[in-house]
């Protein structure tokens, strides 16, 4: 089977050498427009956000219990608890579609149930408390409103929703895993106040060292001129409890974890980001598909404008907050508010880049249906909220 899937992928390949037309225009613009947008996204998410995230996912690895994950975000987990914590996430992360991939993966293979770990997947990037005042302030108090209590209720819904579908894989998985034996566990046998301190200090260098300027909001703004004062204060922080709470040996096995997940999710993410490019280029950008193509099938507020803007949402990539000014820019060119809203809560949540990982981590069936609801949903609310507000 593994032989077959890479013949499938040679001949792909070679196909898009033999076909594409690289001397036309076109296809050289969107070539270039696929290594300037993996260029961007290296240059502003990858030292910041991604590197972070790498080694918190190998810390959660390494020094969380599974006893301690499987009590909160296992399949038998209190669901109140769990599906509250992982449906907020994103207040607090406030990370982008890729960014949240390793976090996701390092839950997910420490035993956390496939729903509670999949709303935490869709809150972490969906529910950015920034993107959805900015959404309110540009894009109208209405769609703001909608977007926070639609990316919410997403989360939860889709979680139990795969928590159903998946259920007796789920059985079958914690079975296999050993995690069921882990509930009754003593749990770690640090303090459960240094683990925390210890993964707050972790998040809170992420969440600072990306905090965007709004000169709008004076306070926001003061912390974004001190930012890496914050975020340096947290590393060192970081350091010291590093040095002084964990052993040489869990050390290494953290830089190892680390290092497993940046071989696994990495090169998945770059060739995401090159193929979305390639196809829709970056904000004011053309790639090879025309933004007035996307503009005029996106009018309106039929069953087709929503599910194509859900679907155009799903796979193209959006850096935090640059779906204000795309959606911005598309409302203006005749964009339904229906629509718009279908795109705020699938696009930031999903991408290529994103789904690609996610198959790697959880395999091909469960990511297209965690897929296919975040569509399906993102359709329907679009439709309903622009049958509302027309």
């Amino acid at each position: 089977m593994k032989d077959v899937r890479w013949l499938i992928v040679f001949v792909l390949i070679l196909g898009a050498f033999f076909f594409i037309p690289f001397q036309s225009e076109v296809v050289t613009n969107a070539l270039l427009e696929a290594f300037n947008m993996l260029q961007e996204y290296v240059r502003e998410h990858v030292l910041l956000c991604l590197v972070p995230a790498f080694f918190i996912a190998g810390a959660i690895a390494v020094f969380v219990s599974q006893a301690s994950v499987i009590k909160y975000f296992g399949a038998q987990a209190n669901k109140v608890l769990s599906y509250a914590v992982a449906s907020v996430s994103g207040t607090i992360l406030a990370v982008c579609s890729c960014t949240v991939l390793p976090l996701f993966a390092g839950i997910y293979k420490r035993g956390a149930g496939i729903g509670p770990a999949t709303a935490f997947l869709y809150s972490g990037p969906a529910i950015n408390v920034l993107a959805i005042i900015l959404t309110a302030r540009v894009l109208g108090l209405d769609l703001g409103a909608a977007r926070a209590v639609g990316a919410v209720v997403f989360a939860v819904v889709i979680g139990l929703l795969m928590h159903l579908f998946f259920l007796k894989d789920e059985r079958g998985r914690q079975d296999e895993g050993g995690f069921a034996a882990l509930q009754t566990d003593g749990g770690d046998e640090r303090p459960l106040w240094k683990t925390a301190l210890y993964f707050f200090s972790m998040i809170a260098l992420i969440v600072f060292a990306n905090w965007s300027a709004d000169p709008d909001l004076p306070v926001w703004n003061m912390i974004h001129q001190a930012r890496f004062f914050i975020a340096g204060a947290f590393l060192l922080l970081i350091l010291y409890m590093t040095f002084a709470w964990f052993g040489r040996e869990e050390r290494g096995e953290w830089i190892d974890s680390t290092w497993g997940f940046t071989k696994q999710i990495l090169p998945l993410l770059f060739a995401g980001v090159l193929i979305a490019g390639f196809l829709l280029g970056r904000p004011g950008h053309e790639g090879v598909i025309p933004s007035e193509w996307v503009a005029r099938l996106v009018g309106g507020n039929s069953l087709r404008a929503n599910l194509f803007a859900s679907v155009v949402g799903a796979f193209m990539y959006f850096a935090t907050l640059t779906e204000i000014p795309i959606l911005q820019g598309l409302l203006g060119s005749g964009m339904g508010r229906g629509p718009a809203l279908a795109l705020l809560l699938a696009g930031p949540a999903l991408s290529l880049p994103n789904t690609l990982v996610t198959k790697s981590v959880m395999g091909t069936r469960k990511t297209l249906v965690y897929v296919a609801l975040v569509v399906v949903m993102s359709t329907v609310s679009g439709m309903a909220f622009g049958y509302l507000t027309g």
